[in-house]
């Protein structure tokens, strides 16, 4: 009996070692092919957009920049004509991002924004994120003068005052109220 225990547990420390050198089971992606980890959504910032940053001209005062980029994820005490919009999102099944763009003004007036290269328009950024992987093509919320024209005649319903007076029963009761 113990000489089949000592092969089984040296096949068993066998197994383990190699099993421990697997790439597979050190990824963080998932264990064995089979399982994978969640992962926490980590959103931070402000999305700015291309059509937000085209929107800011110079010459613009701060609630008017406000207004349309949103608050700065950080303004500085010692650079107060300086605010930061930093955004960055992990999200499990899409590939991490991380923007950065600087506002600078002078006094109450934009002086300049640098959008650290070339932002996504809206819907690139929400296609970028979307991690479905059905096709997500929404049917158009409004018909056009065809499909109208296509739909049938409504038929004519009385109107609810029309309808109650026509089935009104009789009074069997004294009124309430003393007239």
């Amino acid at each position: 009996m113990r000489s089949l225990s000592v092969p089984f547990c040296l096949v068993f420390a066998a197994l383990a070692v190699t099993l421990a050198g697997c790439k597979n089971l050190q990824s963080s992606d998932n264990f064995l092919g089979v399982v994978t980890p969640y992962r926490v959504e980590v959103v931070q910032g402000n999305v700015v957009t291309k059509e937000q940053a085209d929107a800011v001209k110079p010459g613009m005062n701060r609630a008017q920049v406000r207004d349309i980029l949103g608050a700065p994820l950080l303004t500085d005490a010692f650079h107060q004509d300086r605010w930061d919009y930093v955004f960055t999102i992990r999200r499990q099944g899409a590939d991490p991002q991380r923007r950065s763009v600087v506002v600078l003004f002078e006094g109450e007036t934009l002086k300049s924004i640098d959008t650290g290269g070339a932002l996504p328009a809206e819907r690139e950024f929400v296609a970028s994120i979307d991690t479905f992987k059905t096709n997500r093509n929404a049917p158009p919320l409004a018909l056009d003068e065809q499909q109208i024209k296509a739909l049938p005649v409504p038929s004519k319903v009385e109107t609810p005052e029309a309808a109650a007076s026509a089935v009104t029963p009789p009074r069997a009761y004294p009124p309430l109220e003393q007239r």
